[in-house]
């Protein structure tokens, strides 16, 4: 059982990571097609950069679920610990090498990306490999999760002012909306 939940979870850090890539650049391959800001980065804000992996974390979520369910316990609980170990590592690695060093690196940019990400997946590996957690768990979990989507949706279009959402390169927020 453990080992091939190990498997799949191990699978996901490369899976996420090269979905997440993709969904960093899907806005602009859209042409800047505004329903896809949802689940695509719309700058190079922080915040931005969260949402990629929860949505790539979602998807391979949806295409594992049948290969895990009988193999595993716990999943909505475990994908949706995962999908908030993943950004909280964001941020405070991001914030934590920039304070440090007072300039941002792509490659430390993308190394916090992939950590973060096998963050996430070694959290919903421990959880899918405990015992069955109650039921009510499941419920507030997949209202965590839905919660945590409509922040996604909601700050795209309608960020708060504040340096996670700043865009450096452009220094807006959110869709620049006068650009599209």
């Amino acid at each position: 059982m453990k080992r091939s939940v190990r498997k799949w979870e191990l699978i996901g850090i490369v899976v996420i990571s090269l979905l997440g890539s993709a969904l960093h650049f899907a806005f602009e391959w859209s042409g800047g097609w505004e329903p896809i800001g949802i689940i695509a980065a719309v700058n190079e804000s922080v915040f931005e950069h969260l949402k990629l992996t929860y949505w790539s974390t979602l998807v391979y979520a949806a295409i594992t679920y049948g290969f895990l369910k009988k193999s595993s316990n716990n999943f909505i609980i475990a994908k949706t610990a995962s999908l908030y170990v993943m950004p909280v590592a964001i941020i405070i690695l991001f914030y934590s090498y920039t304070a440090i060093t007072g300039t941002e690196n792509l490659i430390v940019d993308i190394v916090i990306f992939v950590v973060a990400i096998a963050l996430g997946q070694l959290t919903s590996y421990k959880i899918l490999t405990t015992s069955q957690l109650s039921r009510s768990l499941h419920w507030l979990a997949l209202a965590f999760l839905i919660i945590l989507a409509a922040i996604y949706g909601v700050f795209t279009y309608y960020p708060p002012h504040v340096p996670l959402f700043l865009d450096p390169v452009s220094g807006t927020y959110g869709i620049s909306w006068h650009s599209l």
